[in-house]
């Protein structure tokens, strides 16, 4: 699976943000072990993300987006605009 395979959009669950993420990381050729050691975090936090576990840690799940290179954009239902500045 490369990058230009991968839906990007709405999510609407764990899942659906844990099956996204997987198939990017995928997508680069990463494995856990990578991102793990890129992002300091565990394989089994990384792998428990990746199947949708509704517990996850915000901020490590920030962390490990971020170490993929993704961003998260929240915006109210139904917007077509977003914002990508930080001012």
């Amino acid at each position: 699976m490369t990058k230009n395979d991968i839906t990007y959009g709405r999510i609407q669950t764990a899942k659906d943000l844990g099956h996204l993420v997987r198939a990017h990381r995928k997508g680069k050729g990463l494995t856990l072990e990578t991102v793990s050691g890129l992002g300091n975090l565990s394989t089994r936090f990384l792998s428990e993300f990746e199947r949708g576990k509704e517990t996850a840690e915000i901020g490590k799940i920030l962390k490990a987006l971020r170490t993929l290179g993704l961003d998260v954009i929240v915006q109210p239902r139904g917007s077509t605009k977003t914002r990508t500045d930080k001012s």
